[in-house]
């Protein structure tokens, strides 16, 4: 099992991450940690394989943790960035800090998911290893690359998508796609739609609630909604 510390400044968002990464087979989430602080504290303490890391935290820049990270003396771990920052610097730093992968906010459950079962067939691959060839550095090397499967269908665009998901994740019961079409000023065949694509992706999860007249009625929740003590 890869041992995975997720590491993000909201709650919420780390539970979802948490849960995204709990469903990919070989993965265990180890801790969550909601400040730059606590990330190294627990990634001294559990020693993690694999931490995934928000850039914008409250106490200090993820760059700067990831920096701490690689520190002589650390224990050795990979990162995979996930955050809202999309500025060319941040990118660069990253890079140059040795992240796996580079996740934007938001993204689904898929998209992780791809990216995670790169990684664990990479991790695979180099305990394996003894002396490779190039033939086998080429390999490992191809491990990391997507064949970017996840890019919206036509139809689905990125700033109604983004509308569905807030109105379906804030919700604090379940939804039918009238009530998505009403708090997200869209028709109720195009909020349809959008919840008809979120939940093949694994975003939200579909129920259905038989009436007195035996048709059912379609009630959408967000799939990953954890609940958080206290």
């Amino acid at each position: 099992m890869i041992r995975t510390l997720v590491v993000d400044d909201d709650v919420m968002t780390a539970s979802i991450h948490r849960s995204y990464v709990e469903r990919v087979p070989g993965f265990e989430v180890v801790g969550e940690a909601h400040s730059g602080a606590g990330a190294l504290e627990q990634a001294q303490a559990l020693r993690p394989g694999l931490l995934l890391l928000d850039i914008y935290l409250p106490d200090m820049s993820g760059l700067d943790v990831l920096r701490a990270l690689r520190e002589p003396g650390r224990p050795h771990v990979d990162v995979i960035a996930v955050t809202a920052a999309k500025d060319v610097s941040t990118l660069r730093t990253a890079i140059h800090g040795g992240v796996i992968h580079y996740l934007v906010k938001p993204f689904f459950f898929d998209t992780l998911r791809e990216r995670l079962e790169g990684y664990a067939a990479l991790h695979g691959r180099l305990e394996r290893l003894r002396e490779p060839d190039q033939q086998d550095i080429d390999h490992v090397f191809s491990l990391l690359r997507t064949q970017g499967r996840h890019a919206l269908p036509k139809g689905i665009s990125a700033p109604t998508l983004e509308r569905v998901v807030e109105t379906v994740r804030d919700a604090d019961e379940e939804l039918t796609a009238a009530a998505v079409a009403e708090r997200t000023g869209t028709s109720r065949g195009t909020a349809r739609r959008y919840l008809e694509y979120l939940a093949l992706t694994g975003a939200i999860e579909l129920a259905l609630r038989y009436g007195t007249t035996g048709r059912p009625e379609h009630l959408y929740r967000w799939a990953e909604r954890v609940p958080v003590d206290g």
